[in-house]
């Protein structure tokens, strides 16, 4: 498999070819991968059209679940939304923080952030801004955020534990996330794992549910909740281009699962004595 710098690359530029395509082509793929289905479904995307604060313009249907819907957010809260796209969980965040609180997507594809300016524009929104950056380091000051959101993008990025680090650096004390991504219980085929294509749609990139559990829980954080699971099916069609029938019947029969995940977790109370979380 690529190198870190390689996989990352893989995924800017798909990306950026993702924010030019409209919902309907990114919602027949894998999170936009391009590896599209004759089918009629959508494989990962939830329907986030009767969220408050929802802009059609801002929903590229890459998601796969609605960390907005559980993040619990409140009026005046300071939100960063990882991985923010063309914007759509930033503007469901900001009808629930209001005037009052503020919004930060960061994303490191140029055209993504290009195309969530444009459209925080013309909402008129002045509590919205959206930062290019990379989420292993943030372009935010630590103890800044109030709560964190981030929508199938974890997957995309090869060392999780410096995102999930800098998801504690970033929060304040009893600051929490709610992130939704893609697991997986049980090993994929060698074909799928070394699939450039599928490792940008979100499949490929994926780890084990418990090592990404854990990964959360090593870095300090606690009340970890698994607040929504979904099991995802990849058609035969799509599966056809890195499989044979023989390798799909396999796969099929293995055991392993691809789930859709949203997982919560809070930083723990700095003023607790012996917390030791004060980073």
């Amino acid at each position: 498999m690529n190198n870190e710098q390689e996989l990352k690359e893989i995924v800017r530029q798909k990306y950026s070819e993702i924010a030019l395509q409209d919902k309907e082509t990114n919602a027949s793929s894998c999170c936009g991968s391009g590896c599209c289905s004759t089918e009629v479904y959508n494989i990962m995307s939830e329907d986030y059209t009767k969220m408050e604060g929802y802009n059609p313009d801002a929903d590229l249907g890459l998601g796969c679940g609605l960390p907005t819907q559980f993040a619990q957010i409140k009026p005046g809260d300071v939100v960063i939304d990882l991985g923010s796209g063309a914007g759509n969980d930033c503007f469901i965040a900001r009808s629930q923080t209001g005037e009052a609180g503020k919004v930060i997507g960061i994303d490191f594809t140029e055209a993504m952030i290009t195309k969530a300016r444009n459209n925080a524009d013309k909402l008129g929104f002045n509590n919205v801004e959206f930062r290019f950056g990379d989420i292993e380091k943030m372009p935010v000051s630590a103890g800044i955020a109030d709560v964190i959101v981030s929508n199938c993008v974890l997957n995309l990025v090869p060392n999780k534990k410096n995102v999930v680090s800098d998801i504690f650096r970033v929060l304040k004390s009893n600051g929490h996330f709610s992130i939704s991504d893609i697991v997986l219980v049980g090993d994929l085929p060698d074909n799928l794992k070394q699939a450039a294509e599928m490792y940008a749609g979100c499949v490929s990139g994926a780890i084990q549910k418990n090592e990404y559990l854990d990964i959360i829980r090593q870095a300090g954080f606690e009340a970890i909740t698994v607040q929504k699971e979904k099991q995802i099916t990849i058609p035969d069609d799509i599966l056809s281009t890195y499989l044979n029938a023989d390798e799909i019947e396999s796969f099929k029969n293995s055991g392993t699962g691809i789930f859709s995940i949203t997982v919560f977790g809070r930083k723990p109370d700095c003023c607790v004595p012996g917390s030791s979380c004060c980073n």
